[in-house]
């Protein structure tokens, strides 16, 4: 799959999570254990899982966004996938850190979302930092070339075969 391919799935994937996040039917109130957020519009846990409030949300909405517009190429697929990759890396990491679960009380990114984060973070790096086979393919070529350079010179001077030099004296 190319990278551009994942733009849009990734994209369509986070704008569908964006536009789910602020439908009231598809929230669950959280657990009174939850950690307490100072934004509480649209506080729930999405399908009973992730936790999201209306901030949260709105970047799953523009992540998406940014997906689609790096697939018809008004940016880039790759500074996509390695922006997605470093931002959801953070945010994992940021979600496992008690004093950080909810981002100084603003997005809350804990429980099933840190697992969330980490795999999309991992598929992004993966599309970002990959070789491609065209890159590949023009590395093979180039090598290639470099090796058959000198049979080619003979070839195109009337020499076939090299012993024949030592006969004319070249």
């Amino acid at each position: 799959m190319k990278t551009a391919t994942f733009t849009l799935i990734f994209g369509i994937a986070y704008l569908v999570a964006g536009l789910l996040g602020l439908v009231p039917v598809t929230l669950r109130p959280p657990p009174p254990d939850a950690p307490a957020t100072h934004f509480t519009l649209l506080y729930g846990y999405l399908l009973g899982l992730f936790p999201v409030n209306v901030l949260h949300s709105a970047v799953h909405l523009a992540i998406g966004a940014w997906g689609i517009a790096a697939w018809r190429g008004m940016s880039n697929p790759y500074v996509y996938a390695r922006s997605i990759a470093l931002f959801y890396g953070a945010l994992a990491v940021m979600g496992l850190i008690p004093g950080m679960a909810t981002v100084f009380g603003v997005l809350p990114i804990h429980g099933h979302d840190v697992w969330l984060h980490a795999g999309s973070a991992a598929v992004a790096a993966y599309f970002g930092w990959r070789a491609t086979e065209p890159e590949m393919e023009r590395r093979i070529h180039t090598e290639r070339r470099q090796r058959m350079l000198p049979v080619a010179r003979e070839r195109r001077l009337g020499l076939a075969d090299r012993r024949q030099l030592a006969y004319i004296g070249v």
